[in-house]
């Protein structure tokens, strides 16, 4: 083929415009990179070239509903070492050294790791503010200093089930710490610094401080003085009667927040590695399940009440039994109690009334009403670990079944349950769902981030049923088997439950859960509260009433004259039982003097009640009782001190 200049110069041309192409090409390519699409590549060369420590966020304080700090995080500053920028180790480490303490040649092995980043463990962890600002000032290359915490309770092991635990590394692992972890958590902030591809801080440049952003507080619905008063009579209880486990919980029903939850055993969360699994991680009030005994039958007669199958007035005869598919159900007391009205039988608690009432419902109908009250099913409550209790199938219930659930055996309840039916009675008979939480709070403006409203799951019976059932347990405490939880003036309406425990199979003749539940004023009731008492070991007979209504009329009385709710003439007058129930005495005024004054007041008064002194300083600022109560002799008479006598108005 014969080449021709022309075709030359084509070609020569041809190359001339491809190069042109390809010059063009770079050079737009260039300007892409250098001026359109600077920002992105400029940021992912900071993302290469960026290093990042992370820096722990404080975790949110845990508070009680009236704003005192139950749980919070003592913060403190650590030593981080990234090796890679540590240029003379063993000098490095020879001047941490000098301030942390320990050994050189230990913090030199951890400073010349071939790790990012290594933390300088122990001695290096949770620094006072002289070390800090000692290293501070070092100025060492590749140490950094970061902030840690450590959860601290201010009162030992208050409500420990309720607050919970945290891990090592600061996530919660039980209770309020693990339900609420995402809110007090906060997010983590960083340290940053500019670093080549070996992790070298590369010079001239400047770190930069990322804050974190701490948790948010918790506020609770816990009390702090009410959960005190249900501590201080679970450790009476566990003194006087050695049991296994003790529960108890204080409510409002008329909001459902948890006033206050106690349980024995008990553990302080700041050493809990040091106790048992058991302990620390179940919250025996929503965990633990039991037959309820004769507290349930508060179920049983609401039922029938609103169902009309009985009226408190209609009469029932107890010979002592009640036969039931060829089972003799017995009654407590050895030949029954003759014939009784039905308010009668509530007083009495007496079974064999109870099981005629089950009958008259029958089985769909009582079951229904047991549901509706919350059994079967959990309530919801913000916490971990929540149990939902046994019931029998349907299907499955006999005549004997339906006996035997009439007066709370053979089904398996939770304490929470009980509190929150017990609760739709004194609210005029709405089931509410159990809070425990009351508020969410900005740790740094101090302002509500977010409260937790009263939530009604549905209306079990009508007010008027509830009141009449309200009326007839107080009548079980002022005239019947509870009391011993009668408190004069406080109007408080409840029920005993005494309970077999199923070992091995078969009801032990020993092990026994006693129970009682309680509200006041009967009229209109503030509080509700629940106690169960497993195993417990006195040197007499075993009863509810005896044991356990004691605990609940303490309690009742106690928070009520703390809420300031005053004592009433109204309501009905105890029935005195001889050489049962002991004598009576009225206190006197204490309060506005001081304490030597009022110790003497009270021994020329001439009663014969006790003294129990409550915090600090030279003037009662307060008692209670209140002057004017009546208490048995020998009762405990708790004054309040103060520095300075209260101002008169």
């Amino acid at each position: 083929m014969r080449i021709t200049p022309t075709k030359v110069h084509t070609r020569i041309m041809l190359v001339f415009i491809a190069f042109l192409c390809v010059f063009g090409l770079l050079v737009g390519r260039l300007v892409h990179i250098q001026v359109l699409a600077a920002h992105f590549f400029m940021a992912k060369t900071a993302d290469l070239i960026r290093r990042n420590i992370p820096v722990p966020a404080v975790r949110g304080a845990i508070l009680d509903s009236q704003g005192q700090t139950l749980v919070y995080t003592a913060s403190a500053a650590s030593v981080i070492a990234v090796p890679i920028q540590i240029k003379h180790p063993q000098q490095t480490a020879q001047e941490l050294q000098k301030i942390i303490g320990g050994t050189v040649p230990g913090i030199e092995k951890l400073l010349i790791k071939k790790a990012a980043m290594v933390e300088i463990r122990p001695r290096g962890r949770r620094l006072d503010e002289a070390k800090t600002k000692a290293i501070r000032a070092l100025k060492l290359p590749g140490i950094y200093l970061t902030e840690e915490g450590r959860r601290t309770y201010p009162y030992g092991n208050l409500a420990a089930q309720v607050l919970g635990v945290t891990g090592g590394e600061g996530q919660g692992l039980t209770g309020i710490e693990l339900t609420m972890n995402q809110v007090l958590s906060g997010k983590k902030g960083y340290i940053q610094f500019v670093a080549n591809a070996r992790g070298q801080e590369i010079p001239g440049t400047n770190d930069e401080y990322i804050p974190p952003t701490p948790g948010e507080d918790v506020e609770l619905t816990i009390d702090r003085q009410i959960q005190q008063f249900a501590e201080r009579e679970i450790q009476n209880v566990v003194a006087q009667y050695k049991p296994d486990h003790v529960t108890l919980i204080v409510a409002n029903p008329k909001t459902g927040q948890v006033l206050a939850m106690a349980n024995y055993p008990n553990y302080n969360p700041a050493s809990w590695q040091t106790v048992q699994p058991q302990v620390y991680n179940r919250n025996l009030a929503i965990w633990q399940t039991f037959e309820p005994g004769s507290t349930f039958k508060i179920v049983t007669l609401a039922a029938a009440l609103e169902q009309k199958k009985v009226s408190l007035a209609d009469r029932f005869y107890d010979p002592g039994y009640y036969e039931v598919a060829g089972h003799r159900i017995r009654c407590w007391k050895a030949g029954g109690h003759g014939s009784q009205s039905y308010l009668n039988v509530v007083e009495n608690s007496c079974n064999p009334g109870f099981v005629q009432l089950g009958e008259r419902l029958g089985k769909e109908q009582l079951f229904s009403y047991i549901k509706k009250f919350g059994f079967g099913a959990k309530t919801g409550i913000d916490l971990p670990g929540e149990s939902k209790g046994i019931l029998f199938p349907l299907k499955r219930v006999g005549p004997l079944e339906l006996a035997t659930t009439s007066f709370g055996q053979g089904v398996s309840v939770t304490p929470i349950q009980q509190v929150m039916a017990m609760s739709a009675i004194a609210n005029g008979g709405l089931l509410l769902k159990p809070e425990i939480v009351k508020d969410l709070i900005n740790p740094e403006t101090k302002t509500v981030a977010k409260t937790y409203p009263t939530q009604v799951v549905r209306r079990v019976i009508s007010p008027q049923i509830a009141a009449q059932v309200r009326s007839a347990l107080e009548s079980v405490v002022a005239q019947g088997t509870g009391a011993n939880a009668f408190r004069d003036g406080y109007r408080i309406a409840g029920k005993t439950g005494t309970a077999q425990v199923v070992v091995n199979g078969r009801y032990s003749g020993t092990h026994y859960i006693v129970s009682f539940i309680g509200m006041a004023p009967a009229n209109d009731p503030r509080l509700v509260a629940y106690v169960a008492i497993d195993y417990p070991r006195p040197n007499g007979p075993v009863f509810g009433g005896t044991i356990a209504a004691p605990v609940v009329g303490n309690v009742l009385a106690d928070s009520l004259a703390y809420l300031g709710v005053q004592p009433t003439v109204t309501g009905l007058s105890k029935k005195y039982r001889y050489g049962i129930d002991p004598a009576m005495t009225t206190v006197p005024s204490l309060d506005n003097r001081s304490l030597n004054d009022a110790k003497r007041t009270l021994l020329e008064s001439g009663t014969i009640l006790r003294i129990q002194v409550v915090g600090a300083g030279n003037y009662v600022v307060a008692q209670a009782p209140k002057a004017g109560v009546k208490i048995p002799q020998g009762g405990v008479v708790r004054l309040y001190l103060g520095n300075s006598p209260l101002a008169k108005s």
